[in-house]
């Protein structure tokens, strides 16, 4: 009876329990790079603004092209005159009359000396600066992720160093212990050994917060709403990143294939054709327009008053009084005050500032190449020299590990020793995020997209 009892109140709290652990580990997002880019290009307010001035500029396009259609309105009227009042022949007698009407007209461009389609053209062109405009935008968030992401990378290889450095003061403190038992050093050693494990633990407190605050920030940048997720990053394999051996390209080379590729430029060259087409649309106004005119109407007339014996029937009237029209209307342009003239002056000073702009664009990226390669060039160097540094830095970790281990050195040796080669850890790990993520602008320069 008790055993069943207990099977009762036990196995409910073990299923439980296994499922809160399995419900926690399916509520931790481990998230890569790429996944982080992806979501943010997806989410983000000011793409999605910029998405929508790329619409509006659709909605342009699509204005103009519809210009070539024709244009149809049509009407209906009620009058009634009292007294003396027109007849349907236009004479004026004495009678009352009512007058119903109706009229339908169409009307539509025949030549009007290229507008239309150099507008057309010029709508188009603009709509694609947009959308490089909008890829532009998404290549700079995606470059803001991966700084975010590296951060986060870096902050924590801060907290695995830290719990390195931890973990081998606790060690520490067990041999002084020891020694301290052995008498083979004072006890003061120990009180110093155990305050820098203090240090260590407020240190990797530190590191921990950090990693909270980055992940923070990335997420925040994400536009993620967490709704209670734990929100993490995956580590990649970054070793085979830091071959020396890399060969960085050359920025001449590097800005041959951006011109081709980035978006920035792409974009002034479709607004240098538009300023182009604008010119020839502005130019137009000098040619004559031609438009093909159609009109139908009709009417029906009731007169009452003196001397009116009847009406002619409402259907007889809609027979006799239609009228339909087909014309052609030629507007010659023989002055307008210099509009024109002035009209394509501007849009000849507008080809010429957008020219001026285009090159000031290309030499603002060819200088960002060039300091992207130097940064590049600088962080390998710097990593290289960081790496030579944790590596005599642990040398000389070890030496004087063993010998405080064997009483012949002091705990403020042993911690001066370990203090070095921790900032020498520090300094390799910030070398070589810095190398990657400028390692990773040089290749954006040069068309590849970001990615760990």
């Amino acid at each position: 009876m008790k055993r069943r009892l207990i099977q009762r109140l036990v196995l409910p709290a073990v299923m439980l329990g296994a499922w809160l652990c399995a419900s926690a580990q399916t509520e931790l997002q481990t998230w890569s790079l790429e996944n982080c880019i992806r979501h943010a290009i997806d989410h983000n307010i000011d793409l999605k603004q910029r998405e929508q001035e790329l619409e509006v500029r659709n909605i342009e396009m699509s204005t103009s092209q519809n210009s070539w259609l024709p244009s149809l309105n049509a009407g209906l009227g009620q009058n009634f005159d009292f007294g003396r009042s027109p007849s349907k022949d236009g004479t004026i007698i004495d009678q009352t009359s009512a007058n119903s009407s109706a009229y339908l007209q169409l009307s539509m461009p025949v030549f009007d000396g290229f507008r239309i389609p150099n507008d057309i053209a010029a709508r188009r062109f603009n709509f694609m600066a947009a959308t490089e405009s909008l890829n532009k935008a998404k290549e700079d968030l995606s470059i803001g992720v991966a700084s975010y992401f590296l951060q986060a990378l870096y902050n924590k290889e801060i907290l695995t160093i830290a719990e390195l450095q931890k973990s081998l003061t606790t060690e520490q403190v067990k041999r002084t212990e020891a020694l301290v038992e052995a008498g083979k050093v004072p006890l003061s050693q120990l009180y110093d050994i155990r305050a820098q494990a203090a240090k260590d633990e407020v240190t990797l407190t530190d590191a921990r917060n950090n990693v909270k605050l980055a992940l923070l920030n990335l997420a925040q940048l994400l536009e993620l709403e967490r709704s209670g997720l734990e929100f993490d990053i995956s580590v990649p394999e970054l070793d085979e990143l830091m071959l020396e051996t890399v060969v960085l390209s050359a920025p001449e080379i590097i800005y041959e294939n951006a011109l081709m590729v980035k978006p920035q430029i792409k974009e002034q060259d479709f607004l240098l054709e538009s300023r182009r087409k604008t010119l020839k649309v502005a130019e137009s106004s000098y040619w004559p327009q031609l438009n093909l005119n159609m009109s139908y109407s009709n009417g029906y007339y009731r007169y009452s008053g003196s001397g009116i014996s009847s009406n002619i029937p409402f259907g007889d009237q809609l027979k006799q009084n239609e009228r339909k029209t087909i014309g052609l209307s030629l507007n010659i342009p023989v002055f307008n005050r210099y509009q024109t003239r002035n009209s394509v002056r501007s849009a000849r000073v507008g080809i010429v500032n957008q020219e001026l702009l285009a090159e000031n664009v290309k030499k603002t990226l060819y200088k960002e190449i060039q300091q992207a390669y130097f940064n590049a060039s600088s962080a390998r160097e710097k990593y290289t020299a960081a790496t030579r540094s944790v590596e005599a830095g642990k040398e000389a970790f070890s030496y004087a590990e063993e010998r405080y281990a064997t009483g012949k050195s002091t705990v403020f040796e042993y911690n001066e020793s370990k203090t070095k080669y921790a900032q020498s850890l520090s300094e390799q790990a910030q070398a070589k995020f810095d190398y990657i993520f400028r390692k990773k602008i040089l290749d954006f320069y040069n068309g590849e997209t970001i990615s760990l």
